[in-house]
Formats: structure tokens, sequence, C-alpha cells
């Protein structure tokens, strides 16, 4: 075979395997009725002679594409709902979706087009510029969803008006009379993180309202950031806070249950507002005030704008941002007498 006259054929990979052209179709179209053994020397040809199927192109619409929606971490509260938004859109549409933890083993793009997927979502996943790189050669346009970093110009992505958000939960606090603040982060460099934070700041400063440093705290969107954070702030040598905007729910919750654990009612001692509104927040005791996330409504935005991107038209915009929204539950009242 020689990979550089003209380009790899079915017939060349299969001659060069000691395959049928039907075996190797199989494997480029993903289909499990072939030989572990087989497969995997028939991938490495394809890797090898830098196969990439002609279906894969982006002048050339598929009636039901197949879209790899890759998420990072455990399967939590958050992705669930906004899996839910994808895979909802995509059966309106005739779509597939295929599901799974992100990888970094070596061509897994070109992995992702032999077995005939046709563009990536990531959920809120960090891609490196290798991972861009290998994305580009292979043809697959990326979607992320809620993006921890700026995305790079090549991507497309999905996130909701995080400053705003920001911006209304400092407000609410303000309004029933909280002036001892804090805001608990995610990690310090998170886009979404730092929108979330400078409208915290721009509702304190529009009201005159001090932020001391130690105040404003970034760490990881976990229960146990949480816990830890919440335990900080209240271990203060100054006043510790009279209410605290956590950057997210699970954040929230880990404040909740460092405050009982402490003897302190939320929120006749401790007031808390969290960010997403994801199920558990109805649930939790006492229901959170948060700041809704369409997390579903940003899923199915997503899958649209990867449906656009695979059959090569235009997207309507390079960064969608939908609307958030302040819920107020039972996690918010007046500071207590005397804070």
């Amino acid at each position: 075979m020689r990979p550089n006259a003209r380009r790899t054929t079915l017939a060349d990979i299969a001659q060069a395997a000691g395959v049928s052209v039907a075996t190797v179709s199989k494997v480029v179209n993903g289909r499990g009725d072939v030989a572990p053994h087989t497969r995997v020397r028939v991938q490495e040809l394809l890797h090898r002679h830098d196969y990439l199927a002609p279906v894969f192109r982006h002048t050339e619409a598929v009636e039901n594409p197949t879209i790899e929606v890759q998420f990072k971490g455990g399967l939590k509260s958050y992705v669930a709902e906004t899996l839910e938004g994808i895979v909802d859109a995509a059966a309106e549409s005739g779509a597939s979706v295929v599901v799974s933890k992100a990888s970094s083993a070596p061509h897994w793009a070109r992995d992702l087009v032999s077995a005939g997927r046709r563009a990536v979502i990531a959920v809120t996943s960090v891609h490196t510029a290798t991972h861009l790189k290998e994305l580009a050669r292979s043809g697959l346009p990326l979607v992320v969803l809620d993006p921890l970093h700026l995305p790079d110009s090549r991507v497309h992505s999905v996130g909701a008006t995080n400053f705003a958000g920001g911006l209304s939960a400092t407000r609410h606090l303000l309004s029933l009379g909280h002036r001892r603040i804090a805001y608990l982060g995610g990690p310090a460099m998170a886009v979404c993180n730092q929108a979330r934070m400078h409208g915290y700041r721009a509702a304190m400063e529009a009201e005159g309202a001090p932020v001391p440093e130690a105040y404003v705290r970034p760490g990881e969107f976990t229960y146990e950031s949480g816990l830890a954070g919440a335990a900080e702030l209240l271990d203060l040598d100054e006043p510790p806070p009279t209410a605290v905007f956590a950057g997210n729910d699970e954040i929230a919750f880990g404040v909740v249950e460092t405050a009982r654990a402490r003897g302190l009612r939320v929120p006749e001692d401790l007031s808390v507002v969290g960010f997403d509104d994801t199920s558990l927040a109805q649930m939790a005791s006492p229901p959170l005030t948060t700041v809704r996330q369409p997390l579903r409504e940003m899923g199915a935005a997503a899958l649209r704008t990867a449906l656009r991107l695979a059959n090569g038209e235009k997207a309507e915009s390079h960064h969608i941002e939908l609307a958030t929204e302040l819920v107020v539950r039972a996690s918010t009242a007046p500071p207590p007498e005397g804070g």
C-alpha cells in the first residue's frame, strides 16, 4: 500500500489486514460483531494510513447522525440534567447520542470518526491544544457546554448569563439586609466562576458593602469544597459572614451542612444561596434559594448546534448564552439581630 499516492480505500485496508471489505466497514461504523483481535488490527491500519470515512464530510447532511457526548468526573445532578436536555433534543431531531467519559487515549477523535460520530459535545470538559488539533484534523466539530475556560476560536459553546446570576443572587441577600456576604466559588480561573464572582462584587460595590479579602474564596464545584470553605469562613477572626453566595448548588449544600454541624440554623443564623437549581435544590433541607441555570435548555441548544455543524451548516452564534433566574426558597432570610 502507498498511503501518500492516493486516498486510502476500504479495499486497501481490507487487503492489508487480510479480511473482507465488509469486516473493515463494520469496524469503521462501530459494529460489534467483529473479533477483538481483528478490530485492533484494522483500527491500527486505519490510523496508520490516516483513513477518514468518506461519509464524514461537512457538505453532506446525514439523516440520522450520531453525536458523542463526553463528560468528566461523576454523573452528578448537574451533568444528568444537561444530558437529559441533549437526549430529548436528539429524540426530537431524529439523531442518536452516545454518552462517554472524556478520553485522552491516542487517536481518540479518529476512533470516534471511525465509529460514525458526526460531532462531539463536551459537558464542561477541558480540551487541550492537542485535543483540539486532533479534532480539527479528524473533521469533528466540538461544542462545549458551560465551558470552564474561554473556548478556542475553533470551538462553539453554550452557557448561561453567569454575571447576571451572580448579581441577582447578591442583590437578593442585600435586599434582605445582609452586608457581610461571602462568596465561595469554584476554580479561580474558570470563566463561569469569574463571571459569578464579578456579579457578586458588582452588587456589593453598588450597595457600598465592604468585601474583605477573606470573604472571597475559590475552590472546586464540589460538596467537599463547600464544607471546607464554610469552615474557613466561620473560623475567621473578623466578624463571620451572615450570608454565603455559593458558586453552585453542591458548594451550597456543603455550607448548609457545616453550619448545621456547628449548631447554626439556616436561614435564621446564616443565609445560603446556590447556583444551578438542580433537582436536589428543591429537596434540600431547607429548600435552597438558588440561581437557575436552564440546564436542559442548554443541553438542547448544544445538541442543535452540534447537528448544524455536523451537516456543514453555519451555527446561529459562536457562543450562546441563555438567561439565568433567581429562585427564592427557604434558605435565605434577614440577618439575625445584631448581625
